[in-house]
């Protein structure tokens, strides 16, 4: 009206930062990461499937522990050998959480022996060098139908040479399942728990994902941080069912 330009200024316009007002770009907006997203299952790399024939004692374990495991899951596997063994684990592992799974596992090798064996073995074979060779040469002449073929080496304990580790080349449950969950959850965990409780021997047990090769060390604790990581997440997941009434599977093999 008096000759004088007006500019309009909008009040939600922002100024824009010196950055992003010389390069005229704007910055993506990042969503914030959450410290409770499930990481993605790592899975061991499939190679060329491993022929074993097992003989009548194989066969009879085989079909005892899958047996064992079938009844105190509350299931029923059609398949015969170790494909059973196999398919139960796998319809454990896609029913329930992490922290049953053990359970179930730890149940199922408490019913398949006898607890008075249990403890007498823990009687006359307290923690020692003795103990600890014994049970890594008891490992690899009864349980390699389990875990394949399998052999003893030395490591050193308490600054001696010791014959206490058992070497897998090539682990069967875990080229069967395929799956480092179930390996986790149906194997070493529950395993190295049931070994200290009811034989009184600590034993960590170190898979290769890589090579599908596993390492038993009786006589050493596992590491406290991981076991205290997987306390915790055990923990998570019971809360989880229990109150918000959904299950938590685990880790699914790989088609």
């Amino acid at each position: 009206m008096y000759g004088v330009n007006v500019k309009y200024i909008r009040f939600s316009d922002k100024p824009k930062p010196a950055r992003e007002a010389a390069s005229g770009r704007r910055r993506p907006t990042q969503k914030p990461k959450s410290l409770l997203s499930p990481a993605k299952p790592v899975i061991a790399r499939p190679t060329e499937r491993t022929v074993y024939k097992d003989n009548w004692f194989d066969r009879l374990a085989i079909r005892y522990l899958s047996s064992s495991i079938q009844e105190t899951a509350g299931m029923r596997s059609e398949k015969d050998g170790y494909e059973s063994l196999t398919e139960a684990a796998i319809m454990v592992s896609r029913s329930f959480d992490a922290a049953r799974q053990q359970e179930v596992v730890i149940e199922s090798l408490s019913n398949a022996f006898p607890r008075f064996i249990l403890e007498m073995i823990k009687l006359l074979l307290p923690p020692s060098k003795l103990s600890r060779q014994f049970f890594a040469t008891f490992t690899t002449i009864f349980f390699a139908w389990l875990v394949g073929p399998c052999e003893v080496r030395e490591s050193e304990v308490e600054g001696r040479r010791e014959k206490n580790v058992v070497y897998i080349p090539k682990c069967r449950f875990l080229e069967s399942t395929n799956c480092v969950g179930m390996c986790r959850n149906m194997c070493k965990i529950p395993s190295q728990r049931f070994i200290q409780d009811s034989l009184g021997m600590p034993i960590n047990m170190v898979p290769n994902f890589e090579d599908m090769s596993c390492e038993m060390i009786f006589g050493q604790e596992p590491p406290k941080m991981i076991q205290h990581l997987n306390n915790h997440v055990t923990k998570h997941y019971a809360w989880r069912s229990k109150h918000m009434g959904s299950i938590v599977p685990s880790d699914e093999p790989k088609s």
